[in-house]
């Protein structure tokens, strides 16, 4: 009986045994023609690099050449403002009388108080002008006079000149018509600035916009690679700093394949290796893991979300297999894809496609190509993702002295 169980244990062990060569010969053989796929199909001398998540390198090419990354940067500036300012941080927009409220008439400049939110738009201002027309204010006896950073409408505003026309209802009639009221009703709530007022020092706070989260502001503006991300890392010490952090996350020989002059990318001297450019993926999401959350949170997913991904590998099977981040450039030759697959094969799986000088849509053919050999090389499966669809201006909250509006 005993010589017979040892003779099954060994029958066993063997086919285990032959069945992992077997695997591990298969993938293997995938790896290879990966490989190969960005020496010919690719191009020998474009950047790729893909790595799991146990450090295992399954293609390596031109990976620690520094090339124009375009708004791959975000993924760096992302992680610096949330490290920096917390997942939860909120920007606050008050607006403050600069003198007596007297019979719906402010006697003094409207006060804007800003501290760079980068989601403050049409919508947030209408629901405070709403607000504001509840209260009884009226008419202004002064200008506008901004205090602090203002961004509206995903620029610099630093005179407040975009926002005076909004509060004057001279422009943002389709975000009126978005909040929920009739057109014809933005004139009648409509704020009347005379000239003439006496300036005073800013007073009591009439109202005030509190944003979203930072994460789900930095979600937003990954979705539609916005370039607001350049003003907004001026919260935090702006492009210089954002490289400081990345290069402090990244070991010391990555360091030099690092440089961010504009924290958008939009700037022209910004590189990246595609190498660096997975180091930092590891490291936004490890940072993402100890809250709890993961790169979903804070990148789009194909398929799913609004923006540069939507319609990238849309169909099915490929659908939801990657979270990531575009970016292009034309005119310095950038075209690049990053991000992260989850695959059955090696766990997490992240990649980095920096492509240089090549035509744009010939660049996307090509990573689309190679993204969807390495999908199913490595069998990977779509994230567990539902998209919200709410409107970014939907999670502020307005706030007046006594309470909460919206």
């Amino acid at each position: 009986m005993v010589r017979r169980n040892l003779w099954h244990a060994t029958i066993v062990a063997f086919c285990f045994i032959c069945f992992g060569l077997i695997f591990l010969r298969s993938a293997t053989a995938q790896i290879r023609e990966l490989q190969l796929l960005a020496a010919t199909s690719y191009g020998a001398d474009q950047g790729v690099f893909v790595q799991a998540e146990d450090g295992t390198i399954l293609v390596a090419q031109q990976e620690s050449r520094p090339v124009h990354p375009a708004s791959v940067t975000k993924v760096a500036t992302s992680m610096a403002l949330l490290e920096q300012l917390g997942h939860d941080y909120r920007f606050e927009t008050q607006f403050l009388a600069g003198g007596p409220v007297i019979n719906g008439s402010l006697k003094g400049d409207l006060v804007v108080r800003a501290t760079g939110d980068p989601s403050f738009i049409f919508e947030n201002t209408f629901f405070m002008l709403r607000e504001l027309h509840a209260q009884g204010l009226r008419e202004v006896r002064g200008d506008l006079r901004v205090e602090g950073a203002l961004l509206f409408n995903w620029q610099a505003d630093p005179t407040g000149q975009r926002l005076k026309r909004a509060l004057q209802g001279l422009d943002g009639g389709e975000a009126w018509a978005a909040i929920g009221e009739p057109s014809s009703q933005l004139k009648k709530v409509a704020l009347q600035f005379i000239a003439g007022g006496v300036q005073q020092t800013s007073g009591e706070v009439l109202i005030e916009n509190s944003s979203p989260p930072l994460i789900t502001i930095v979600k937003a503006l990954n979705g539609y690679s916005n370039n607001v991300f350049h003003l907004l890392s001026d919260r935090i010490g702006g492009p210089q700093a954002v490289e400081a952090l990345v290069r402090k996350h990244l070991p010391p020989a990555l360091h030099s394949e690092i440089t961010i002059t504009n924290a958008a990318g939009a700037g022209e001297l910004n590189r990246l290796s595609p190498r660096a450019a997975v180091a930092i993926l590891w490291e936004l999401r490890k940072q993402l893991l100890s809250h709890g959350k993961d790169l979903p949170s804070v990148l789009p997913v194909n398929g799913f979300d609004a923006g540069t991904l939507n319609n990238r590998l849309s169909a099915d099977p490929y659908r939801g297999c990657i979270v990531g981040k575009t970016g292009t450039f034309g005119s310095v030759g950038a075209s690049a894809l990053v991000g992260v697959l989850r695959t059955a094969k090696y766990g997490h799986v992240a990649f980095a496609m920096l492509n240089s000088w090549l035509p744009v849509a010939e660049a996307r053919r090509r990573q689309d190509v190679f993204l969807r050999a390495l999908i199913d090389a490595t069998d990977a499966k779509p994230w567990d993702y539902v998209a919200n669809e709410k409107p970014i201006f939907t999670e502020a909250i307005v706030k007046t002295s006594s309470n909460t509006v919206h």
